[in-house]
């Protein structure tokens, strides 16, 4: 289900419509990007959020890259200048207290916004921030009369902080991407007249009147005879889409061609488009468990080090001969800026962010960046057959009935019988069969899961499924199911076996690719399907599939997957998230195809592919793999820099310049292999 902050109670109308906030300010609130909501705050100072929630954020409004360097660029060239007085052009007149103000002068565009957090951050019990940090080592600089040293330090680390917001914006780039694909107003026609009202007032039963370019704002029912639309910013698929009449389109879709007229089905706020911001919104609050390992580990780190850089500087008073304070306080300070956890706490947050960036782009939504880490692990990809491999378009191929029934009787009870059941096999008989015959009355109507439908028709019984059907009732038949390779569905009435229908489904044309990759990536793949065996094999053995099982009951499903997960192996299953739920459940990752075409499978599913491509799941298992190969080098990069530098700085040998480099040399290197996920072609 989807998570919500427990920590917020939405407040709404009468109407039901939200008043307390709206969809763009849950989804960049919770993403930590609300800065780029219209209309934000006209606050474009240095914005730190720290809070267990969203961690360690650093943002700063939408602001050009000259803006942001500008405290920066300042601060440099005042240092640049300081330096050549005290080393290169010696002024008489740069001396005493007129230097030591330069010097503060130069310090404070980039000094003192750090201090304030550092402030701040104490004002919410979180002391030891690494504001905190910085503040007393440049302090300290000073203290002892390091002035360059100390400006210098806090200068690279506010460069550090801009670029750390550029790659920031550059990942929550995706979500701001998806808000602008639902406009803020559209056209509707009232008495034949069109008015541009806002996308948030329209009712269900009203008529958009959609122009070419133009993007469509509710979900709704295509009432023109026929429209192209461009649905890349749903599927990430660039091919037009073209929809007939009564067919279903969505918000965010791009009118192509003609003027179209569209019916409202559903409010703004319950669009397929609002539920996939609520799904990304969501998925910057799932965190990984290494992502929650550094922040506990961060939390426990900091204070510790600072009592380290304390005994640096007093303890040597008891051992060494000659004390100096000033060296030794030194030595501690460089000690503090070495270990501030920048470099861990925002390039592993953005590394995962930046994998679901990804994966949007691509069409498929993470819930998490949890799901992202267990995608990367995954041993078996278990799968459904019909709407996943195959394209769950099914076409009646043969038509066996004994003589003795009249055939055309037959099929209209079936297809009145079928008109109660969703399945693609029921929409293969009335395509078939035509439209189904609403005069007859069918009493007692059900449907037996696994096996299928059961009525009365004139007080006779009729049953429509497969042959496990036949043998539960004890209806005879004098033919071998398994010997038809097609999908078979049976038929009896009155207690008498009728015959039975055929139909053929065609394999989707990526999905050989699909098996090949998930081969490359080490990935068994096991096909389980409540189809009959000879089709579900059949379907394997033209896929590469390596186990395959039909005639399951939903029951049977989930015993198979239970056989798999005893062996201590890791299972995502791949089906439509909503009849195969038990599985889901079971499984560690739970992947939903076209979830665009339900709502109950944004909510049940982990992952979400928005197309029907079955070729995006070993493309979401590589993403998750590069993601979580990226964090690993982050950490081990920074990690191993500091416990070098910091050993080095404990014994005298590091200056703050090395310091500089261990903190926001590994920061930036740390940040710029976190973006490069989202560079790479998958």
């Amino acid at each position: 289900m989807i998570n919500t902050d427990k920590n917020h109670k939405h407040t709404y109308d009468a109407q039901g419509k939200m008043t307390c906030c709206t969809q763009e300010e849950k989804i960049y609130t919770k993403a930590g990007a609300k800065e780029l909501v219209k209309g934000h705050h006209k606050n474009d100072g240095h914005n730190h959020d720290h809070s267990d929630d969203d961690g360690h954020d650093h943002s700063h409004s939408e602001s050009s890259p000259i803006q942001l360097f500008l405290p920066s660029i300042i601060s440099l060239v005042l240092l640049l200048v300081a330096i050549a007085f005290d080393n290169w052009l010696p002024q008489q007149w740069f001396t005493g207290w007129i230097r030591i103000i330069w010097y503060v002068v130069a310090y404070a565009p980039v000094g003192l916004p750090v201090l304030k957090e550092a402030i701040e951050s104490i004002r919410k019990g979180e002391i030891f921030s690494e504001f905190f940090l910085m503040g007393i080592a440049t302090i300290g600089a000073f203290a002892i009369g390091e002035y360059p040293e100390g400006v210098a330090v806090m200068l690279f680390y506010a460069v550090g902080e801009v670029f750390q917001t550029m790659a920031v914006s550059r990942a929550k780039s995706n979500i701001k991407s998806l808000l602008d694909q639902r406009p803020d107003e559209v056209t509707v026609l009232k008495n034949n007249e069109p008015q541009t009202v806002k996308a948030e007032t329209v009712t269900i039963g009203e008529i958009i009147q959609l122009k070419p370019g133009e993007k469509l704002g509710l979900d709704g029912e295509l009432l023109s005879e026929t429209a192209s639309f461009n649905t890349s910013a749903l599927t990430g698929e660039s091919k037009p889409d073209t929809k007939n009449k009564g067919e279903t389109v969505l918000a965010g879709m791009i009118n192509l061609n003609t003027v179209s007229q569209v019916k409202v089905t559903t409010a703004y706020t319950d669009s397929k488009l609002s539920k996939i911001l609520e799904l990304v919104q969501n998925a910057t609050t799932q965190k990984a468990p290494t992502e929650l390992f550094i922040r506990k580990f961060a939390k426990i780190y900091t204070p510790i080090v600072v009592l380290l850089a304390i005994a640096i500087c007093l303890l040597p008073y008891f051992f060494v001969e000659n004390y100096e304070f000033r060296d030794w306080l030194y030595r501690a300070l460089v000690f503090l800026v070495i270990s501030c956890p920048c470099a861990l706490v925002i390039s592993i947050p953005l590394g995962y962010f930046g994998g679901i960036g990804a994966a949007s782009k691509n069409g498929i939504l993470f819930k998490g960046s949890n799901f992202l880490d267990a995608l990367s692990d995954i041993q078996n990809v278990v799968m459904d057959k019909t709407g996943t491999m195959t394209e769950g378009v099914f076409k009646v191929q043969e038509v066996n009935f004994n003589p003795e029934f009249d055939k055309a009787e037959i099929l209209e009870l079936v297809n009145i019988l079928e008109s109660h059941s969703t399945h693609p096999v029921a929409t293969a008989i009335h395509e078939y069969v035509g439209k189904p015959n609403n005069e007859i009355r069918l009493e007692n109507t059900e449907e037996i899961a696994g096996h299928g439908l059961k009525s009365t028709v004139n007080g006779k019984d009729l049953l429509v499924g497969n042959f496990k059907l036949m043998d539960k009732f004890g209806i005879s038949y004098d033919l071998e199911p398994n010997s038809i390779v097609y999908t078979t569905i049976a038929v009896a009435y009155d207690s008498k076996f009728v015959g039975y229908i055929t139909i053929a489904d065609s394999i989707k044309e990526d999905a050989q690719e699909t098996i090949t990759l998930l081969h490359k990536l080490n990935v068994k793949a096991t096909m389980l399907s409540g189809d009959k065996s000879t089709v579900v094999k059949y379907v394997a053995e033209q896929l590469g599939i390596d186990n395959a099982f039909g005639d399951l009951l939903p029951e049977d499903k989930v015993n198979r997957v239970k056989e798999i997960k005893a062996k201590g192996e890791s299972v995502a299953f791949v089906g439509d998230g909503v009849n195969d739920a038990p599985v889901v459940a079971l499984s560690d990752v739970g992947i939903a195809m076209g979830g665009l075409g339900s709502d109950a499978t944004i909510e049940t599913a982990d992952v979400v592919i928005q197309d029907d491509k079955p070729s995006k799941i070993p493309m979401a298992i590589n993403i998750g793999k590069q993601t979580k190969k990226i964090v690993w080098q982050n950490i081990g990069l920074a990690f191993g820099v500091k416990a070098i530098v910091l050993v080095l700085g404990a014994g005298g040998l590091a200056t703050m310049w090395e310091a500089v480099f261990a903190d926001v040399g590994v920061a930036l290197l740390a940040i710029l292999n976190a973006v490069r996920i989202q560079r790479m072609k998958f």
